[in-house]
């Protein structure tokens, strides 16, 4: 989970999308669904779209911080385009015709989505990533039916709750969870079903996402 956060997902492509116009590419959509299969099989689930969604968000806002590459290709290049204009202008200043339809074009998908950009082009990617963000979060926010689904949505993303997904699994330092813990505080972040329901010794009906809190032996 580490490495596929970190290195193998998104920040493995992360250069290519900066520097060529690929936001609308259909492999991208192929590497997402390598990833969204990548967090199923280490975590041993079957993530429904909703939940894919929230997985890609970043670990503050509830998700585990695997990016979606498809989200993430158009504001890579026009971040990138903005922080290199002057360079860009310096280097072209020669030529007949060095106009930069793709920017525009993308500033202009940008604008039909999140609102009008300002003039002065931020040069940070957070900010053109942070409106698709926000719309993701709107997503998996609406399509919750129980206010037990909404509650976990809230401390999943409250602060320092995401932080063992940031821990080094350092067996020495006790920082290392075995693949089970993995898998339960991943469905509990996320809503998974973690077993099958089924009656419980003491009589008590255990729903799939391990509800035990009114099992009169759940202490014992």
């Amino acid at each position: 989970m580490v490495l596929l956060r970190s290195s193998f997902s998104a920040p493995k492509v992360l250069h290519l999308l900066r520097c060529c116009p690929y936001a609308h590419h259909p492999s991208l959509s192929k590497l997402d669904g390598l990833l969204r299969h990548s967090v199923q099989q280490i975590t041993n689930s079957n993530l429904s779209e909703i939940q894919w969604i929230q997985a890609s968000l970043p670990v503050p806002d509830g998700g585990l911080g695997i990016k979606s590459v498809t989200s993430l290709a158009l504001p890579a290049l026009v971040a990138s385009a903005s922080n290199t204009l002057s360079l860009q202008s310096n280097i072209l200043a020669d030529c007949a015709f060095s106009n930069n339809n793709f920017l525009h074009t993308y500033l202009a998908t940008l604008s039909s989505h999140f609102g009008d950009v300002s003039e002065v082009l931020p040069t940070k990617q957070p900010f053109w990533d942070r409106p698709g963000v926000l719309v993701d979060k709107a997503l998996v926010e609406a399509s919750f039916n129980s206010p037990h689904s909404r509650a976990s949505f809230l401390a999943a993303s409250s602060q320092l709750s995401g932080d063992w997904l940031f821990a080094l699994p350092i067996a020495l330092r006790g920082l290392k969870l075995d693949d089970e813990a993995v898998r339960v505080a991943v469905g509990l972040r996320l809503g998974l079903d973690l077993c099958i329901p089924h009656e419980c010794h003491c009589g008590f009906m255990v729903d799939a996402q391990l509800c035990l809190q009114e099992c009169p032996r759940q202490d014992s």
